[in-house]
């Protein structure tokens, strides 16, 4: 258990500095889904990628806007996008997870500068998060808006579900799942 209580997950992804694999997340919306959680993936760092990079973003995006999440490419340094993250968070209780060094305090510092939450460089020799954020900690914010800034995840295992239920919780397979030759209950 992360936190409870929550209206709404944003889910904080880098390409690179650190890497975030679509393992994981895949793993974190399957558990969202689970629990009825609606995920905002929030692609962040979008000012320090190249072109090719870019391209690389954009087919890792297209994969989850088809699904039907909503995704947005951010900057929490530049200041691009926050605006838009604030009016979703209006009245709402978000959490903000993701691995470590993804930006997670750095965004809420962007959304609410008087916090100053410590924040902390990525590790150069290996390309992760340093910790900097230890336990999760909520904080009231104006227009209604509280957000749960939570540790980084290094990994993400789902728990307490059957094999034969897991494909509820991906809505590309629920959508599909009255179409199945091998319909009994189960995807």
């Amino acid at each position: 258990i992360i936190a409870s209580n929550i209206d709404q997950v944003f889910l904080i992804i880098t390409l690179n500095n650190p890497p975030t694999f679509p393992a994981f997340v895949d793993r974190f919306l399957v558990t969202a889904e689970a629990y009825q959680i609606p995920v905002i993936l929030l692609f962040n760092k979008m000012d320090s990628y190249e072109d090719s990079s870019l391209k690389e973003v954009k087919e890792f995006q297209k994969i989850y806007q088809d699904i039907g999440y909503y995704t947005y490419n951010i900057s929490d340094t530049k200041g691009w996008e926050i605006e838009s993250v604030k009016a979703i968070m209006q009245d709402k209780v978000s959490m903000f997870s993701g691995h470590s060094g993804v930006g997670k305090s750095t965004l809420v510092n962007a959304i609410c500068p008087g916090l100053d939450l410590k924040t902390a460089a990525i590790s150069k020799q290996h390309q992760q998060g340093m910790h900097t954020t230890t336990f999760a900690e909520m904080f009231a914010l104006t227009k209604g808006m509280k957000i749960i800034d939570t540790p980084g995840i290094k990994g993400f295992g789902v728990v307490d579900m059957k094999p034969e239920e897991i494909g509820n919780y991906y809505p590309e397979f629920h959508k599909r799942k009255d179409k199945c030759k091998e319909h009994n209950g189960s995807v």
